[in-house]
């Protein structure tokens, strides 16, 4: 299972819905685009340790963007930019994703369900009433 971003960072600020589904997923993997942004979020260097830390408890792999990623996420912004408002590291994490014929856990379901061979499981931080 590839986990998405959205779902990760529901985890680092203390969803319990979101623990649960993360730590039944270990070992689980992330995009390096994921990892980018999950760093671009934080506050100080104390938080990037403590994140680090993590990704050793949940023996995460970062799956790198190799050339069939890259290309696979150039035809998704070609096929969806404009019908679909794609963007870049949606576009990665798709390619990701479909190259390693992996599950995308997101809570953004709606950035992938147009895209043909994508198989994604929805996460849904709150209860719905």
């Amino acid at each position: 299972m590839i986990i998405d971003t959205d779902v990760l960072i529901w985890y680092l600020r203390g969803n319990e819905k979101a623990k649960k589904v993360v730590e039944d997923a270990i070992p689980f993997s992330m995009s390096a685009v994921t990892y980018m942004e999950l760093i671009q979020g934080m506050k100080d260097k104390e938080e990037y340790r403590r994140f680090q830390k993590q990704l050793q408890r949940w023996n995460t792999d970062i799956i790198h963007i190799d050339n069939d990623i890259s290309s696979r996420a150039v035809f998704y912004i070609q096929e969806y930019a404009l019908s679909h408002a794609m963007y870049l590291a949606d576009a990665l994490i798709a390619a990701t994703v479909v190259q390693m014929g992996e599950t995308l856990l997101t809570a953004n379901d709606k950035h992938y369900k147009f895209i043909p061979n994508i198989q994604c499981k929805k996460f849904e931080p709150e209860n719905k009433a």
